[in-house]
This record gives structure tokens, C-alpha cells and sequence, in this order.
């Protein structure tokens, strides 16, 4: 992924197609079989703050109650309302999918694995997780139901307003790092710790810059479990409610669809936080060691710090799901609009200014 082939035969146009294919099918399979774990984790996760075992039956300690799962799923009839949408009531669901995986594309997994190494690379995430929402919006108009369309309305209200505070967010992002290419934006990172962005990147020099980047952290975080449904803002889909807000008319596969959808969501923005705040790849600590060893086995080094920090804040998103309790509609909003989206603007100026009149202007 990004390496050089030129004079070889993935050179050419024939090569590169081929080998390009193999990059998205090769993430694709990995983002999928993590979908896998993080569900598995979830639930046993909830389970235990509940003090209970969670899937501990089929499969030894349970890790095979999903592989049973969507095999119900997929060998359950597909039933479609009679006054739906037929084509779109299908479509949304292939479309959520087809969106969560598209956005990996641009993710960088380790030194030179990205599918696709662009110089606008936040701003394409952004792009593709902003029309998430309109599979949502799909789904609940199609289906010709009143709680469907009321649970896809709240959906599309709840998507743009905690959008507008993560684009700030990643604004300070790209101010401090000076780049919009996630790749650079980690390399930018290496070294210890303190080098990451949410203690203000660079340094000890920056470091006052923690005092911004750290709320930064928490609001994007916050932010990300709006945008992916997620309780405690799992508004869309509240069952005391709209039974199950804009799926209520969904059964087997296009419902596991809208659920794997949600899931690849959910670690993407795990690991966006873990590439924009949390040194991405990086080790927490310098690696000269790594220039003796193989590229590829460098790579794997840093693949796994890459992996634990997304396991790290799936784990986050999992305690919240547990632990906190679901806001009010209007809580939701007022958070959004009068709490993150000013921070937010406010954390861009000082962002700003630190970079003209600090030390590193």
C-alpha cells in the first residue's frame, strides 16, 4: 500500500488495477472481521457491567454466537411493508455499508498502508461521513411508516448538528498539524507522547496547547457517539419511543446490513480519533529500533499500536452505551449547539493564534 512499483509489472495500468483491488478487498475483509470482535466485545462488555456472562454458549466462551446470529439473519425471510419504497427501502441499507467502508479508503493502518494516500484526506472522511446520514433518511422514508420517518428525521437533525462541532474540531486538527494529509498528520506524531495532538503536538514547546486540545478530544469523542447513534444519543432508534426509530420495518439481511453499517461507523471513528489526537501508528515512546527491522514487519509493529488504541476507545464507546443514561431530544440539541459548536469556534482561534504569535510561528 503506497510503495513504489515503477518499472515492474504493478506498474502498469493492468498491475496497478489489480493490485489496488487487492488493497480494498484486503482492508475491506479486516474491517469486517473487526466488526466481528467489537460486537462480540459490546455485548460482553455491557454483560459484565451488568454482572452478567453475555454469549457464553455456542462456540467456546460464546465467540461463536454471532457467526450463529447472522446466520439467522441471513436465512430469515425479507419481508418489505407493502406501501414501501421497494428499490430504496432496499437500497438504504446497501448504501450505509457501501458509505462506512468507502471512508476507509483514506485511513491511514500504518507507515504506507492507506488504499489511497490523498493530500485532502480529512476532508474526505469528512465528506463520506456526512452522507451517512442519507441512509438513514432512505430507510425511514421508504418503509411508509410514522415511527420509521419520526426516527429518521430526529436521525438527520442529530447527524448535521454534531457535524458542524466535529468540523471544527478537525480544523484545529489540521491547523496545528499544517497538513490535511493523515499520513503527515501521524508522522507529525511520532516520538513520546507528549508529541501527540491532544497534548498540542511538537513538543514541550506546545504544550500549553493541551489546554485546548484535550477538550478537543472530549467533544469530537462525544461527538462521534452522536453521530454514529450511539447511546447515549441513540435518539433515532429509542425503543420507549419508536420501538426502533428508522429500522423498525427492516428484518434479516437488509437489518444486519443497517447493523454492520453502524458498527464499521463506529470504528472508523475510533480509529479517526486515534489518528487526528492519539499519535495513530505511533508508539508512545521513540523507536529507533525500527530502522534495523524488515518494512513490513515495522509496519505490523506499528499496525498493532494502531489497533490497540482503537480497541482502546471501542472499549470507551462500549462503557458509555452501559453507564450512561439516554439524553432528552432537547438536551441532545442544546448540547450540540450551545456547548460544543462555541467551543469549538473558540478552540480554532486560539488554535490559530497560537500557531501566528507562539513559539512555532
Amino acid at each position: 500500500m503506497g510503495a513504489s512499483h515503477a518499472g515492474t509489472f504493478w506498474g502498469t495500468p493492468g498491475g496497478w488495477t489489480l493490485l489496488t483491488a487487492g488493497q480494498i478487498l484486503l482492508v475491506a475483509v479486516g474491517v469486517l472481521l473487526s466488526v466481528v470482535v467489537v460486537l462480540y466485545a459490546d455485548r460482553k462488555i455491557w454483560a459484565g457491567v451488568q454482572m452478567r456472562k453475555g454469549p457464553n454458549v455456542v462456540g467456546p466462551f460464546g465467540t461463536l454466537q454471532l457467526f450463529a446470529d447472522a446466520g439467522k439473519f441471513l436465512l430469515k425471510e425479507i419481508v418489505i411493508p407493502d406501501g414501501a419504497d421497494k428499490l430504496i427501502f432496499l437500497a438504504a441499507p446497501v448504501f450505509t455499508v457501501t458509505l462506512g467502508l468507502s471512508a476507509w479508503a483514506a485511513l491511514p493502518l500504518a507507515p504506507g498502508w492507506v488504499v489511497s494516500n490523498i493530500n485532502v484526506g480529512v476532508l474526505y472522511l469528512f465528506a463520506i461521513s456526512s452522507l451517512g446520514v442519507y441512509g438513514i433518511i432512505m430507510g425511514g422514508w421508504a418503509s411508509n411508516s410514522k415511527y420509521p420517518f419520526l426516527g429518521a428525521l430526529r436521525s438527520a437533525a442529530q447527524m448535521v448538528s454534531y457535524e458542524v462541532s466535529i468540523g471544527f474540531v478537525i480544523v484545529t486538527v489540521i491547523v496545528l498539524a499544517g497538513s490535511m494529509n493523515l499520513q503527515t498528520i501521524v508522522a507529525q506524531q511520532a516520538g513520546w507522547f507528549w508529541n501527540w495532538n491532544v497534548l498540542g503536538g511538537g513538543g514541550w514547546k506546545n504544550l500549553p496547547m493541551a489546554l485546548v486540545m484535550i477538550p478537543m478530544s472530549v467533544i469530537f469523542f462525544v461527538s462521534s457517539l452522536a453521530e454514529t447513534n450511539r447511546p447515549p444519543f441513540d435518539l433515532s432508534e429509542a425503543e420507549s419511543e419508536l420501538v426502533a426509530g428508522y429500522q423498525v420495518e427492516y428484518s434479516s439481511t437488509p437489518y444486519l446490513l443497517f447493523m454492520m453499517g453502524e458498527y464499521i461507523n463506529i470504528i472508523l471513528l475510533c480509529g479517526l480519533i486515534t489518528v487526528l489526537f492519539f499519535g495513530g501508528w505511533q508508539a508512545p515512546f521513540p523507536t529507533p529500533f525500527l530502522k534495523d527491522w524488515a518494512p513490513t514487519l515495522a509496519s505490523l509493529f506499528g499496525l498493532a499500536w494502531f489497533v490497540l488504541k482503537i480497541g482502546f476507545f471501542f472499549f470507551m464507546f462500549a462503557m458509555v452505551k452501559a453507564v450512561v443514561p439516554r439524553y432528552r431530544y432537547d438536551q441532545l440539541m442544546r448540547l450540540g449547539w450551545k456547548v460544543f459548536l462555541p467551543t469549538s469556534l473558540v478552540a480554532v482561534m486560539l488554535v490559530a493564534a497560537w500557531r501566528v504569535f507562539g513559539p512555532t510561528g
